[in-house]
Parts: C-alpha cells; structure tokens; sequence
C-alpha cells in the first residue's frame, strides 16, 4: 500500500495506491488497485457498520474516471471492492452481467493476474464459436476414440467461470462400462443450469444409496474439463468416508477420453495440512480444513470423528476464523459438501463462507436450516420413495420387539448387588443397594447396563430371523447393530456371540475405539467377505458408508435426529447384485428385494422419519388395492403400497 504521490507500480505485483485523484467529476478513489505495473480496480472504504449495496454505483463510477495516460488492463477497470474492514463486497466486471458479492477477505495479485489473463480474449471470439469448438472436444470420444487431455483443445482458454460455464458441451450420458440414471442425469443438468445463473449456493438432494457421490464426481469433472475449475474441495464428514471417496474418483473413467479421473487430473486426500497447489481435487473433512484455516494441526485420530459430535459441544458463538495467507480464499472455485445437513452449524460454517467458491450441498435428508443456507435452491429432489419405485433403493420392512425395561424402565430393590463398571479404566466392584434404585429408559445402557435387555433381543433376533424375517435363508444375513455408545457395544458383541454359539469372526465391533484391525478394514470385511455376519456399531458407519449387503439393520438405541435417523436407516436401502450378494451370503433364494429394521426401541414409532415402509397393505392384493383407488380411495398408505 503506497501513497499514490510517492508511488511505484512496479515495486510488487500487487500495489494499491492510496486517495487516487481520477478525472474531473469522478472524485478520489480510497485505493486504485495495480496489478503488474497495470491499473485493474478500486477499493471504496467506508466506517464500520454502514451497508455496501448503494456503494457500488459510486465504486462503478471510479472505474470509469481512470485518466487516459495511465496504463490500464482494461477500461472500465474490471475489479471492483467496496469494505467496511468487517464486510466486503466484490464485482467482477469481466463476468456477463456482473454482481456484487461478499467476500472474506480481498484476493491475492496473482489471482487478478490469472483473471485477466483469461479475460482478455472476451468478446473476441463469440460464445457460439466458443460452444462449438467444445462440442467438437467431445465429439471424437462420444464416438470411441481416445484422446489425450494434452491433445484435447483446451475449452476453457476463454473467459471467466461464468462464461465457460454457460458454453458446456452436451452431457454425456453413457459411455464404456458407465451409465448415468435419470435422476442423476437431472441432477447434473439442473446444477449446471443453476451456475450458469450465477446462483451461489445449490443444494442436491438425493436418497441414501441414489448415486450422489458419483453424481458429484461426473458434474466435477466437467467442471474443471470444461468450466476451467481450478481446484474443487469435496467435503466428508469423516475421514473413512474421504477414504471411500479418494476411491470413486480413481475408478472414475471419463466419458471425454477413457482416462481414468486420477490419471488426468491430481486428486489429493488430506490427511495434513500440507495442500498439493496442483491437485485440482482435495477430499479433507471439514474439521481439518477448520484446523488448516486456524493454523493448527489436526491429530490424524480425529478426523474419524463425527462432526455431529463435535458441532453438540459448541452452544455459543465458536472461536472465529481469521483470514490465513497460507490459503488465499480465491483457492477453491467450487465446494461440494457431502452430508450437507450435518456441515452448516455455527462452528463449520465459516469454512463454507471463507472461501470464495460456489457451495453445491450433497444430502439425503435435509433439514430447514440446510434448505435455509442454501438459499432454497433446491436443484434436485429425489427422496426414498421414488427411489424405490425406480429401482435405485429397496424397501423396508419393521420388525418390533419389546423388552419391559426399554419401555418402563424399573426398580432394582434395596439389598441387590450390582456391578459397577469404571468406564476409563472398565474396572469392576460390586455394590450393594442401601435403597431402592430407579432408572428411567433413556438412562438404559447409557448410566445403566441390563445384560438381560440385550440378552433378550439377541435370543429373540436368533430364535426368529429365519421364521419371521427372512424364511428362505441358510444363514444369517449381513446385520448392522445400531449401540448407544463403546460400552453398550461392547456388551452386545459378547451376548450375540453366546447367544448364536459363535466364534469371534461372527460378531465384531466398529467403532472409533476399535484396536487390532483398523476399522476401515472391518468394514470392507464386512462388505466383501462371509464374516463377521454381524457388526455392531455407535456411528461410525451411520451415513455415508457403503455397505450393500446389509440386509438387517438393529436400532439398540433411540435417535432424536429426524436426518440423522434417516441417514442410519439407509444403511439398509442399497441394491445390490445376486452375484455379489451371493459372495457373502452362500445359498440359494438370495436375492435382496428388502431389508428390515428391527426395532428395539420404539425408534420407528416417533414422528421424524421423512419416509415409511411403502407396503403398508401387505396383506391385501394388487388388483384389490387397484379397485380400492379405482373407487376413489387415495389414503397415504393404499398409495404407497400400490
């Protein structure tokens, strides 16, 4: 920052010159910005607490009054800020139909340079010629041929994000081994028309096991080929799920040229804080961004953590971030937020709202706030039901079973002995009760242990799996324990080993304090391999995870969050193939068609679940329900079950 009379342009590549006297009738400009000894824009300051919107008539007027003998990148200058210190607004002049948006912090030189240099060329060649040498990028490889991206024409030469975006070749809807399904296809088609209308925020909603992550793959791909996306950041909530999504991007082959996503482009998992400036790509948890933008190191432990845990610790206000040059905010062009219901509290929002990028929410149940931050842009919705009349998911079914203490609670009497476990140290003693000690049900398994509870459902589970729940099964099949904490788990998998007379590969724990094993091995184990037959969780495997062979998901403990309800439940919808199916359930009639929930707490009975069991008139036939909507019957649970 140099005082304009004392001034050198050329003393960085950045200089902003101080009260700048620009041609008669347009006034002082509070900075004129240079960029490589080049006048490029201007900052209008104004005292803190005053509102920006009216400034950018008088910050677009100082644009215009640069004098002729300067050098200039373009006239009007083309960046445009207006601040109070605690908000800023920016315009970029070089976008169609340029508008004014908030921003954290001012952008770096370099970035302004990269700017314009893309931007020069506008308004030299048309869009239409613009759009049709992109078509003829594709053209080649829709037809089975192979090219390069270093043979491709590089679509994006021209332009800033929101040009390019709006001159996307055609989607490709099925190539080589993949294939788009409609909802996807809709999806897709749906956010690039939102970005091209410069929409900031977009929320995709789509059910549990619908394809959302490689519909976000597919729409970041054409992103960065053909909108010139920089640098993509692909949020999780936890780092297993970073995990399985570094996955889907290696297998990701693109429809453009048959490469393989990781062989054209850098993608980097983040598991430091050390970000690879080539990646175009970064899959972290936001808890580790949060730690990166706060210059901390995030022990590698704790991204397996949920953030849902975490977000429940912060009633007030969170420590604020402040602006870190180490990531300039300009550093991410597009964000995607998996699990986006779980990601906009108070404490993560501000990595959302740091950086200057479009935020695309993935989430298959959201919630007011998330249609809130999002601004209601609603660019796709595609809930359970219709994803099991398509095919995508597959219906549920609930088994309930009751247990007197789950319901009531009891009384143990005064002269019992008790044990009492340390939880750090798991430590025993015996106690003797001087009084009578009652317990509450939401105390069961949490501040009170009744094995004869947990035996009772495990006996119940194994006496009827094969009568009531799926009676053309040889063995068991792959069942997924919903517990209320380690303890509670840890109980459960001993019981259910007694119970079934079975070994310890039968029954295994996954939680964030399982030791031996890592727990992303269990789970491929229990994905791709006959045992354990049972796994027995808290939440580590509640969203996101992929498991398609659970055919038995278990609630042993009761969930107040209506999404995150929903996000559990799903672990049971995915569809899967005989032949896969097969490879960890041996026999004959495998097929899944279904999965049930046994319910072993009246989780089912509360009033949060977004969607039900669609069958709900099992015993009545097809053309019975038919004739009963014929004649004007059009109740919720006669639809759904037609």
């Amino acid at each position: 920052m140099q005082d304009y009379k004392r001034s050198d342009i050329h003393a960085a590549r950045g200089v902003a010159l101080r009260e700048f006297q620009l041609n008669p009738g347009f006034g002082e400009a509070d900075y004129l910005l240079y960029v490589d000894g080049k006048a490029a824009g201007v900052i209008e300051a104004k005292k803190r607490g005053a509102t920006l919107t009216g400034v950018e008539v008088q910050s677009g007027r100082y644009a215009q009054g640069l004098p002729a003998t300067l050098p200039a990148w373009r006239r009007p200058l083309p960046f445009l800020y207006e601040s109070t210190g605690a908000e800023t607004h920016f315009t970029n002049a070089l976008d169609p139909e340029p508008r004014a948006r908030n921003v954290f912090a001012f952008h770096r030189p370099e970035t302004l340079a990269d700017w314009l240099g893309a931007g020069e060329g506008l308004g030299v060649v048309p869009a239409k010629a613009g759009t049709q040498r992109l078509s003829e990028a594709v053209a080649p490889a829709q037809a089975g041929a192979q090219l390069s991206a270093r043979e491709a024409p590089p679509p994006y030469h021209l332009g800033t994000f929101l040009h390019r975006v709006r001159t996307m070749p055609p989607l490709v809807t099925e190539w080589s081994d993949f294939k788009l399904w409609p909802a996807q296809i809709t999806a897709i088609r749906n956010l690039e028309a939102s970005l091209a209308h410069n929409k900031p925020r977009a929320l995709i909603q789509m059910a549990t096991g619908s394809g959302k992550t490689f519909t976000a793959i597919s729409f970041i791909y054409r992103l960065i080929k053909f909108a010139g996306a920089r640098r993509v950041l692909f949020l999780v909530d936890r780092g297993n799920l970073g995990r399985q999504t570094k996955k889907e991007f290696d297998q990701y082959v693109s429809p453009v040229n048959n490469y393989k996503f990781g062989e054209e482009y850098i993608v980097q998992h983040l598991t430091s804080n050390n970000l690879d400036k080539t990646a175009r790509v970064c899959i972290s948890t936001i808890q580790r961004m949060f730690s990166m933008l706060k210059g901390r190191e995030l022990p590698e432990e704790a991204d397996e953590e949920s953030t849902e845990r975490v977000e429940s610790l912060f009633d007030k206000a969170p420590e604020p971030i402040d602006y870190n040059p180490a990531f300039p905010i300009e550093a991410f062009d597009i964000i995607v937020t998996d699990e986006a219901h779980r990601s906009i509290y108070n404490l993560w929002r501000q990595v959302l709202e740091y950086f200057d990028a479009y935020l695309i929410g993935l989430t298959a149940t959201p919630n007011k706030q998330t249609f809130g931050f999002f601004n209601q842009n609603l660019v796709m919705e595609y809930g359970h039901p219709q994803a099991v009349a398509d095919g995508v998911n597959v219906n549920y079914d609930v088994y309930r079973i009751k247990t007197e203490v789950t319901d009531a609670g009891s009384t143990v009497e005064a002269g019992y002995w008790l044990q009492v476990l340390d939880k750090p140290t798991r430590a025993r003693r015996d106690w003797q009760l001087d009084d009578d000690f009652e317990y509450a049900p939401e105390e069961l398994d949490r501040s009170v242990q009744t094995p004869d509870q947990i035996r009772t459902i495990a006996r119940t589970l194994y006496q009827r799996w094969q009568t009531d729940l799926f009676p053309q099964r040889q063995e068991l099949p792959k069942t997924l324990i919903f517990a209320k904490d380690d303890n509670h788990a840890e109980a459960i998998v001993g019981i259910l080993r007694e119970e079934w007379g079975r070994g310890n590969e039968f029954a295994q724990k996954i939680t964030y304090r399982t030791t031996g094993s890592k727990p992303e091995e269990l789970i491929k184990a229990f994905r791709t391999s006959y045992y354990p037959r049972i796994a027995v969780t808290v939440d580590m495997i509640a969203t996101g995870t992929d498991i398609k062979p659970v055919e038995i998901v278990v609630f042993m403990r009761s969930v107040k969050s209506r999404s995150f309800f929903e996000q559990m439940k799903g672990r049971g919808v995915r569809v899967i193939k005989d032949d896969d199916l097969r490879g960890v359930n041996p026999g004959e009639h495998v097929h899944k068609d279904h999965f049930v929930i046994v319910d072993c707490v009246g989780v089912c009975e509360r009033d949060k679940t977004d969607s039900r069991p669609m069958d709900q008139k099992k015993s009545v036939p097809l053309d019975a329900l038919l004739q009963a909507v014929s004649l004007g019957n059009v109740e919720p649970e006669v639809l759904s079950s037609v």
